[in-house]
């Protein structure tokens, strides 16, 4: 069995007060009535797939209460017989989810359901336990680090799309005197001109969309590829960083000291301030393009355009060739992100979709597989093949 931190001192009363709120589910002793081959024939019981998940389950009963796990079977990630008044039970993490089993009788079904509402019970009364085992696994590095990079990149490209197909409409539009919009929710006519406007709107709420989309992603792969380049050692680094600024990320990733990664932040940062900050902070400009004054002129903006910097990029204007170069920018750089070493990270971030262990950035097994796409490769297929084999507990 696997070694456990020992329970610290402050904790003895949980496993004291677990036991007592379980009971009369005990493990198992020399006088427990156990049917000859149970372990073989047991048949799962319909209360038992209500039980809390696997993992809280087996850290109330194994690592905080002590019961004997009989350990790995074909199919079976563990298995713990209990008892329960005198009789066994197994409960057991099968391929097919968690369940109690027992022999095929009817009043093995009302039990089962007693056992549920008492492991509810204990589970409920371990919290603290669980708080402790959590915190000490992630002070210990011993985690792995989720990626959802390939869904969250896959969105922004969705988005992006969106955005040209709407611009797209938009120019067919264009020649037409009159348009029948009964997909939009009327069964009137209307002109071109007000349809058109109408899409314009849309294009630019589907470009804001994808920029948010963009940003989303990079603040999530940043870490990941940190990580896999060594600039990132333990989980309490990545915790750290996972709340840090969008730049903070970016500079862990790509080192400044390169021109073309300087170039790409300062672009990159340009976009954030002028179009996803103005989306974030409620549509108002942060520097003090909320208010407008009024003069012979008529309403004018308190920020007058002599003092206000040229941009490169604006959503304001209704110029959709505006959409398309900031989304343009954003492609090019993510293409950029996986070329020269960091293209090996792209087969294990993004084609992959694997999680980062946190005990293989330390013992170096990262480092080795990104010295090349091959290497890369080899390793990232070797880990899904274990993922696998572990999914489907072929032991």
């Amino acid at each position: 069995m696997r070694s456990i931190d020992p329970l610290p001192e402050k904790l003895w009363f949980v496993r004291e007060r677990a036991m007592q709120v379980i009971h009369p589910i005990k493990s198992v002793g020399d006088d427990t009535e156990a049917e000859e081959g149970l372990l073989f024939k047991a048949y799962r019981t319909e209360a038992g797939r209500s039980l809390p998940p696997y993992y809280l389950v087996y850290f109330l009963l194994v690592d905080l209460l002590k019961f004997k796990d009989l350990g790995k079977f074909e199919k079976v990630s563990w298995s713990v017989p209990i008892d329960f008044r005198g009789r066994v039970f197994l409960i057991e993490h099968r391929k097919l989810g968690l369940g109690i089993f027992a022999r095929k009788c009817e009043e093995d079904e009302a039990t089962a359901r007693e056992i549920v509402t008492l492991i509810k019970k204990g589970v409920k009364t371990a919290r603290p336990y669980f708080d402790y085992r959590a915190g000490s696994a992630v002070a210990k590095s011993r985690v792995n680090v989720l990626n959802n990079s390939s869904e969250l990149y896959d969105r922004f490209v969705f988005l992006s799309k969106s955005v040209r197909q709407k611009i797209d409409e938009i120019e067919k539009r264009q020649a037409e005197k009159k348009v029948d919009i009964s997909e939009y929710g009327s069964n009137s006519w209307r002109s071109a001109a007000r349809l058109s406007a109408r899409l314009r709107f849309e294009a630019k709420w589907l470009a804001l969309s994808a920029i948010e989309a963009f940003f989303s992603w990079t603040e999530h792969v940043f870490i990941h590829l940190a990580l896999l380049q060594g600039a990132l050692s333990d989980a309490e680094q990545v915790a750290s960083l996972a709340v840090s600024e969008w730049s903070t990320k970016y500079k862990a990733a790509l080192p400044l000291s390169d021109p073309e990664s300087k170039k790409w932040f300062d672009e990159l940062l340009h976009i954030k301030k002028e179009v996803r900050n103005y989306v974030s902070h409620g549509a108002f400009g942060k520097l003090g393009e909320a208010f407008m004054f009024h003069s012979g002129a008529g309403a004018v903006s308190v920020l007058l355009p002599h003092n206000k910097r040229s941009k490169k990029y604006s959503l304001g204007t209704g110029l959709e060739l505006r959409y398309i170069d900031v989304l343009n920018a954003l492609d090019d750089f993510a293409s950029f992100l996986w070329t020269g070493e960091r293209a090996p990270a792209r087969i294990y971030i993004q084609e992959w979709d694997l999680p980062v262990i946190m005990t293989k950035v330390k013992d170096g097994t990262y480092a080795s597989a990104m010295t090349s796409v091959t290497d890369m490769e080899d390793y990232a297929k070797y880990l899904t093949e274990e993922f696998d084999r572990s999914a489907n507990m072929e032991w």
